[in-house]
Formats: structure tokens, sequence, C-alpha cells
């Protein structure tokens, strides 16, 4: 049985039930009432006499000491990455660094064939179209790693937790001319167990994911290869001319916040919130999916998390990778559009239509809805109190 306040919880929306729900991005609203109750400490006050120049200082150009030094403490505070000997990274956003890593790793003196650019399926669904945007004689799109058999240099883009199905990953292709670039965006304790403190050549994280603040376009990287680092700022220089200071600044003052809350346990602890909402959202999900065979999620095994000490964490990703078993509905995405929900093709992600990413990361009434029309769908439109 389902306790009462749940089944209301999933009941009751203020979303008209005519309105489309768009779980298509993963835009992290859901953290939003946190950080309202956490305004004053995260208030952050710019005179007009700042940040007039470009550069920041002659050893980071684009990047703000304070942010280097927040980040490298919350790394070492949560224990995900390895920070020591490495060089930080600036950009907008991480879609802008996952460029600039491409390019800094692909030589533009070299005359040879563009760079196979690869990710085991399913991939995430922007590196096809990031990778071809701008149209680069450096590299090209070459699809799926666990097909790939080709000779030469390549890149392999290894996302862990991978988006959209929130599995661990390891590198699929493995051969010795091959340079990978871990996509760690949604290596936090909310969406996943820490098991290992990593420490791979190029790194890549996003304010967005982190904290859940997506509009002030941060992402960074970790490098090894000091070489690489600089290549990846050139292309930020000649790109945008850099990265916004005033986001610098506020990222720094939240990720200040994020780090002394683990620190002092307690209810302002931002990943301990976000670790049971994640499993909250995840726990409906699923008690709404058992009420028939139509649809099924992954599952993700119990692991000891660094970060927690807990030995029976188990994994909340941010988004649900949900496959239609009815064999009479080929294409689950365009289904769930019919019923006004928005999500993306497992097409894009190289995999069969019948899957679809669901983000959980939105807002309340956006969920509770959602979670209203998925028991309608199947059939149970009494309601989750019957379960």
């Amino acid at each position: 049985m389902v306790r009462k306040e749940q089944a209301d919880s999933v009941n009751i929306s203020k979303i008209s039930p005519q309105e489309i729900i768009n779980l298509d991005h993963g835009d992290p609203t859901m953290f939003e009432p946190y950080w309202r109750k956490m305004s004053e400490k995260c208030t952050l006050v710019i005179s007009g006499s700042q940040f007039l120049s470009y550069f920041s200082d002659s050893k980071n150009v684009f990047l703000e000491p304070e942010l280097e030094n927040e980040i490298k403490r919350l790394h070492r505070v949560v224990g995900n990455a390895s920070v020591d000997d490495y060089h930080v990274v600036v950009g907008t956003g991480s879609t802008q660094l996952l460029q600039a890593t491409l390019y800094a790793l692909c030589s533009p003196d070299d005359d040879s064939n563009p760079v196979n650019v690869v990710s085991a399926v399913p991939y995430y669904s922007c590196y096809p179209e990031l990778t071809n945007f701008l149209r680069s004689g450096l590299y090209q799109w070459r699809g799926d790693a666990r097909t790939y058999n080709e000779g030469g240099p390549y890149i392999e883009f290894v996302n862990s937790p991978n988006n959209p199905d929130g599995t661990m990953r390891e590198a699929t292709v493995k051969k010795g001319q091959g340079k990978l670039v871990h996509d760690l965006a949604y290596y936090w304790p909310q969406y996943t167990p820490i098991t290992s403190c990593v420490g791979y050549d190029t790194m890549l994280f996003t304010f967005s994911k982190c904290t859940g603040h997506a509009g002030s376009r941060i992402g960074w990287a970790l490098v090894k290869d000091e070489d690489v680092a600089k290549k990846m700022t050139q292309f930020v220089g000649i790109n945008t001319i850099g990265v916004s200071k005033e986001s610098q600044i506020r990222a720094a003052k939240i990720l200040g916040h994020v780090s002394e809350s683990c620190l002092n346990p307690g209810p302002d602890n931002f990943f301990e919130t976000g670790q049971i909402l994640m499993a909250e959202r995840w726990e409906k999900v699923r008690q709404v999916v058992a009420q028939s065979g139509m649809f099924s999620l992954p599952h993700y095994p119990k692991q000891h998390c660094l970060f927690t000490g807990k030995f029976s964490t188990q994994a909340h990703p941010a988004f649900a990778w949900m496959k239609c078993n009815k064999e009479d509905i080929e294409d689950c995405e365009k289904f769930l559009r019919g019923q006004k929900i928005l999500t993306r093709n497992g097409r894009r992600f190289g995999c069969d239509p019948r899957y679809v990413r669901v983000s959980l990361v939105g807002k309340e009434e956006e969920f509770k809805l959602f979670l209203e029309r998925l028991l309608a769908i199947q059939g149970t439109s009494n309601g989750i109190n019957h379960m």
C-alpha cells in the first residue's frame, strides 16, 4: 500500500489538464525551493565598476580565481574527482567545453583526415549535433563506439553516469590512438553513488547539473595536460572572448555554499536534500510504471557511496530511460506526445524509438501531472490510491 500523503502528492497538480508538459529538456528547476530558502546566504552584490576587463589574470586569462578555488574545494569535499595537478578551464556551459575539447585534441596543423568521434549507444543526444554543427574539417561524428572498428586516431566521449540511461560507463573502443573525454555532468551525490575519486585526462562538469543553476551558463573542465588546457582556452577566447565574470562570481558564491553545507550536516545540506528529492521521485515513477507491463525502467544496483558513507545507496538519475513494451506502439515519443507529454525520442540516442528519455528534474507540478497522465494511459484512472 502507498501512504496517503504519497497518493495525494501524485493526484494533485496546479497545471491545467489540457496543458502540454515538456519533459524533453533536463531543465533542473526542481531545486528552486531549496535555493529560495538559501536566498540570503547566496545573494551577491556587484558594483558598476567591477569586471570591465575581458581578462581575469595573466595565469588563467578568463577564469576568475574565486571560481577556480571553489571548484577545487567542492571536488575535494565530495571526493568525486581529483583536482591536484589539474588545470581548470571555464566555459559557457559544458556545451562550449565539449567543442573546445574536440578542437584541442585535434591538431589544426595536421593535413590528415578528420578525427572520428564516437560514443557508446545510448549516447547523449547532443553529441552528434555538437560534433557536426560547425562542419569542422578537424573531426566528424562516427556513431556508436560499440560497433566502431576503424583504424587511426579517434575521440571517444565517455558519459558517466550516462545520459540518458543513468549507467556508469567506461571506455568502449580501447585502441592505441584513441583519446578519451569523460563527460561527468551527473557525477554528483544527488544522482548517483560516488564510488571513486576519478582522475581521467579530461573531465567535464557543469554548474547546471551540479546545483541546478542552468541559466548562469557555467561549465568547467579538469584537464591534466597543460597544452590541451591552453588550446581549450584558446577556443573559448576565439568563440566568445571569455566567459561572463558575473556568472563566474555567482557560481563561486553558490559552490562555496554547497561545500559549507556538506561540511556542516543538517537541513541545509544541498546534496542530501537533492538525494531525498530524487529518491522520492524515482519511487513514485516506479510505483506508477508498476501498475501494468506497458512501460519498463532500468534498475540500478546498490553501491557504497564514499560521500555519504552508506553501503546501500542506489542511483536516482536525472532522467528516466523508459521503454514502451506494447507491441502496437512502435514510437513511444510520438505516442506520449499524443497524450500531451513531450519526451526525447530514443532515435536521438542511437536507439530503438520504443525508448524515450523523460526528465525528472523539472518543477513539482509538472512531475505530478506526468504521473497522473501516465496512470491514465495505463488504464488506472482511479489513481495511485489503489496500489
